[in-house]
């Protein structure tokens, strides 16, 4: 069945007539006359039976539906081309499109990424930020690293790391002190990660402390942002020592206390069933395990 799709060159004549509002605009834009443009709108309402621009002789202006129209024609488009210009830059290279958690993605795997090229020039790893789970079948993922539990419907898991996370603070918060007890810290500020809600109740806890206003604070998502917080005197954080290895070494935040949380979740690498034989992905997990292995030997 044929889709009820117009053609490219009038979406395209339409996307940039409406976003100037002028068709003489749209044309010096696109390089091609005035009139192929009222050509192209024309038989774009005639094909949708819907009127897209009002005329007259000051020029044009968008009507509500042609507004509306307007902004998902260009939503597509863009996204078309997003798609044409990746196709364009794999050239037939094997190509991972790998969903990371971000702080963990810049901090610690970025900075490893390089000995994984030099192992295997022939795969390209592109990443994106996700921090939840999301279906593999409605997106373009062929991996993902994520923390949690393993918990993900259809995936193969690989243990990583666990967390491990440290009370942190700025240097001039911590004072003359070597380290802050478990009672100092619970009168200080608490700064909160939103994927991690109750993480400042499970410290106090281990410690033996019922503190009422553990979860009190103000909440950041990721961990690069409670570091940031931290390091201009904002308050105490719960961040893994190894989000924030060139903070500690450059004394712009010192751990408060050396009491772990211990969690039983950690980072994994997921996935999907139906790419487990890729060669690629294959390459890529052994050497993830192995860098993993030897970073944190006792996972």
């Amino acid at each position: 069945m044929r889709r009820k799709i117009p053609s490219t060159t009038a979406l395209v004549s339409f996307e940039a007539a409406a976003r100037h509002e002028s068709f003489t605009k749209a044309a010096h834009e696109l390089s091609i006359t005035q009139g192929a443009i009222c050509r192209q709108i024309a038989s774009l309402e005639e094909f949708l039976s819907v009127e897209l621009f009002r005329r007259s002789r000051r020029g044009v202006k968008l009507t509500e539906a042609g507004l509306s129209y307007s902004r998902r024609v260009a939503t597509q488009l863009d996204a078309v081309e997003r798609d044409t210009l990746s196709v364009m830059g794999q050239q037939g290279a094997n190509v991972i499109e790998l969903a990371v958690v971000p702080t963990f993605g810049t901090q610690w795997l970025i900075p490893r990424l390089k000995d994984f090229q030099r192992q295997h020039p022939e795969v390209t790893v592109n990443l994106t930020n996700r921090t939840r789970p999301f279906l593999f079948a409605d997106t373009e993922f062929d991996a993902a690293i994520y923390f949690g539990d393993a918990d993900w419907s259809g995936t193969e898991s690989h243990r990583l790391m666990g967390e491990n996370p440290v009370p942190v603070c700025s240097p001039r918060l911590l004072g003359n002190h070597t380290h802050f007890s478990a009672q100092d810290i619970a009168e200080l500020p608490l700064l909160q990660q939103t994927t991690r809600p109750y993480a400042w109740r499970q410290w106090f806890n281990a410690q033996q402390l019922n503190v009422p206003r553990d979860m009190t604070g103000p909440r950041y998502e990721l961990f690069s942002m409670l570091s940031q917080a931290a390091m201009h005197d904002m308050g105490i954080a719960l961040i893994p020592p190894f989000l924030i290895q060139r903070e500690l070494e450059e004394q712009q935040l010192v751990i408060a206390s050396p009491k772990a949380l211990s969690s039983s979740k950690a980072y994994y690498l997921m996935i999907p069933e139906r790419k487990v034989e890729s060669a690629s992905l294959h390459a890529f997990r052994d050497w993830l395990m192995d860098a993993s292995r030897r970073y944190s030997p006792s996972i």
